[in-house]
C-alpha cells in the first residue's frame, strides 16, 4: 500500500514508527484489491492520560474512502487498533461492492455473504425547546448522552451539541 502522506502532530515520527505503520497497512491489501493509497496522521496529547497517542488513517478507494481513528497508550498500540477497525470496514466495503455488482445479475450465489446494512430500530420524538448551548450541554450531561439536539435560543436554528474526545464540546449548526 502506498502511504502518500504521513503527518505527525506533537510527535516526531521515527523510521521505526513509519516502517511499523507501512507493514501493518500493507496487510490491508488482502481485504480489497481496490485500495489506491492512504494518509496517516499520528498525534500525541499528554492531557489525555492513559491514551495519549492517536492514529488516524484515511484509505482511498475508487468510489470514495474508508477512514478510522483510534487511541492507544503508545503509537504502536494505536496503529494495531486502527488497522483492526479498517479491516472490519474494508470487509463491509467489499461486501457492498459485491452486492452492487450482483444487483444486475440473477439471484446471487449461495456462498456470497449477505452484507448487513444498518437499520433504524427505534424512533424518538420530542419537543425541541429553545435553550442556550450552555443549557443544552447541562441537559446532555444530565441525560448521560454524547450529543443533544435543541433549538438554539440565540439563532432560532436546530442545533446539535456533542461531547468531543478531548472532553470539550462541539456545536453543529446549519449554514444560513
Amino acid at each position: 500500500m502506498n502511504i502518500y502522506q504521513l503527518i505527525g502532530r506533537n510527535i516526531e515520527i521515527t523510521d521505526a514508527m513509519r516502517s511499523y505503520a507501512e507493514d501493518k497497512l500493507t496487510k490491508l491489501d488482502r481485504f480489497s484489491d481496490q485500495i489506491v493509497d492512504a494518509k496517516v496522521t499520528m498525534s500525541y496529547d499528554e492531557r489525555l492520560g492513559g491514551s495519549p497517542c492517536k492514529v488516524e488513517v484515511q484509505v482511498n478507494v475508487p468510489s470514495g474512502m474508508v477512514r478510522a481513528e483510534e487511541r492507544g497508550a503508545d503509537t504502536y498500540a494505536a496503529i494495531d487498533l486502527v488497522v483492526d477497525k479498517l479491516e472490519r470496514q474494508l470487509k463491509k466495503y467489499k461486501g457492498r461492492m459485491i452486492a452492487k455488482r450482483a444487483e444486475g445479475a440473477p439471484a446471487p450465489e449461495p456462498e456470497l455473504p449477505e452484507p448487513s446494512e444498518p437499520t433504524i430500530v427505534r424512533t424518538k420524538r420530542y419537543v425541541l425547546r429553545p435553550m442556550s448551548s450552555e443549557d443544552a450541554a447541562i441537559e446532555m450531561e444530565a441525560l448521560g448522552h454524547a450529543f443533544f439536539v435543541f433549538r438554539n435560543v440565540d439563532t432560532d436554528l436546530v442545533s446539535v451539541i456533542y461531547l468531543r474526545h478531548d472532553g470539550d464540546y462541539g456545536l453543529i449548526e446549519p449554514a444560513k
